[in-house]
């Protein structure tokens, strides 16, 4: 039943343009090189690994519009927990966001931003100047959404558009590139091309990364006119211009740089092609694109992310949820949700320095498992839609049961490819998720029985 008491404002068109806007964002500067490691090289291994990125959000987004289009229930993918399986498994849900998803997405790309500072700078790279870096821009980024939504919106759009330049200008300069590679830096070892088996499974893990955030632009369902027929057509070709851009950007730097010299040099590759594309000044060009760019996905999340323990708190599914659900009117925030997301964020940032420390991740982050995990809760919700279809609620067939069990498979890959590419601790991590979800469900459970 439509909600007329929802303003439907939103056209095709901005659904579209926020489901692109959300999709690209920092990933794809600083995992290309990863999916090209671990395809040995291969570039065209390395378009299929995109390719199937694209068929695992088209499918899951479509069949996500289904649940999206039947709920006023606030949260997003919270909501649809809490609106078709049970608000026990919205807590549960809600709880693997605050504690681990949310956070470790957070904190990787801030300290991708503090890794493209040093680069930019030229200052020293080692882990814990990144860190540091990162860290501050974390802290800044924070406050500014706090303390002021117009600046934070602001900053966001802002970001939006300037992502696009490198990404788009690669590409294009990609077609018409007739220079020869360039030589690999004195002191950096060269790594050739290699066959890997089907290890190149493990590019999976950071390709989830590269198209990670479109599940959110299913929240604004309930805004858009007309949504049964726009939103299923805005998350198709979404996600298909969103492959554009990234198979644009990735055969481009390909084509300027070349195979060995991306998997010699890893995400400095972009300084030898910002100097190829614009001469002298093209590295520090580039990189400040990129900076920008990493910077305004850190401020889109961590937008989103203070406003989680407020929302969970409203539906007293964490606790000391009278108080985290108090907001300030000055601010129109809850004091108390901003500094719960900053403090868990800081949690989280010790941890992952611990991780790339150590080594214990094989290359990889503690986002990209957190992806995998969500991906797999995905799938419940998929589940869901071909129940809807059973029940004859959602009447297609496309969209009862084709698009749910292609989503479906879609997880299952993504599993698959982030058990290769860190088949020790993946495991254990995954656990680790579970049992979050679970204290989130029981939790939620006892302060039923309390009340």
């Amino acid at each position: 039943m439509e909600d007329k008491s929802v303003k439907q404002h939103y056209g095709l068109l901005t659904a579209l343009s926020m489901i692109v806007g959300i999709c690209v964002g920092s990933g794809i500067f600083f995992k290309a090189d990863d999916i090209l490691t671990y395809t040995g090289g291969d570039v065209f291994l390395g378009i299929i690994v995109f390719l199937i990125g694209a068929f695992c959000v088209i499918f899951g987004s479509i069949t996500l519009t289904e649940l999206a289009s039947r709920t006023l229930k606030t949260g997003g993918i919270v909501g649809y927990f809490e609106e078709f399986v049970s608000s026990s498994a919205a807590s549960a849900f809600g709880w693997f966001q605050l504690w681990i998803y949310f956070p470790t997405i957070t904190v990787v790309v801030a300290w991708v931003a503090g890794i493209y500072t040093t680069m930019l700078f030229g200052l020293s790279t080692t882990l814990e100047m990144q860190i540091g870096i990162g860290l501050i821009y974390l802290t800044f980024l924070f406050s500014l959404n706090y303390f002021s939504l117009k600046l934070g919106g602001r900053f966001q759009n802002l970001t939006t558009f300037i992502k696009m330049i490198p990404l788009i200008g690669i590409g294009v300069a990609g077609l018409f590139w007739s220079s020869p590679t360039p030589e690999i830096p004195s002191g950096i070892a060269s790594i050739g091309t290699s066959s890997v088996g089907l290890g190149w499974l493990a590019a999976l893990a950071p390709m989830a990364f590269s198209f990670e955030g479109w599940v959110i632009s299913t929240t604004i369902t309930p805004e858009v006119k007309n949504a049964k027929r726009n939103m299923p057509i805005a998350l198709t070709i979404g996600p298909l211009i969103v492959l554009a851009v990234y198979l644009a950007y990735y055969l481009g730097t390909v084509a300027i740089v070349g195979e060995e010299y991306i998997l010699s040099t890893g995400d400095a590759a972009i300084n030898q092609i910002g100097t190829a594309i614009l001469g002298a000044n093209g590295e520090t060009i580039m990189l400040t694109f990129v900076l920008i760019a990493v910077l305004g996905v850190v401020n889109g999340l961590t937008l989103g992310f203070i406003r989680l323990p407020q929302a969970l708190a409203m539906k007293n599914m964490v606790p000391l949820s009278h108080k985290i659900a108090e907001i300030d009117p000055t601010s129109e925030l809850s004091p108390a949700s901003a500094m719960a997301a900053y403090v868990i964020s800081l949690v989280w940032m010790v941890l992952h320095y611990i991780t790339q420390k150590t080594g214990m991740l094989s290359g990889g982050d503690v986002s990209e498992i957190a992806i995998v995990f969500s991906y797999l809760a995905y799938a419940v919700l998929y589940m869901k839609v071909i129940q809807l279809k059973r029940e004859g609620i959602v009447k297609s067939v496309f969209l009862g049961y084709i698009a749910p069990v292609f989503g479906t498979m879609g997880s299952l890959v993504i599993l698959i490819g982030g058990i290769f590419s860190n088949p020790t601790f993946v495991p254990f991590f995954l656990i680790f998720s579970l049992l979050v979800c679970i204290a989130g469900y029981f939790y939620y459970q006892k302060r039923v029985i309390d009340i």
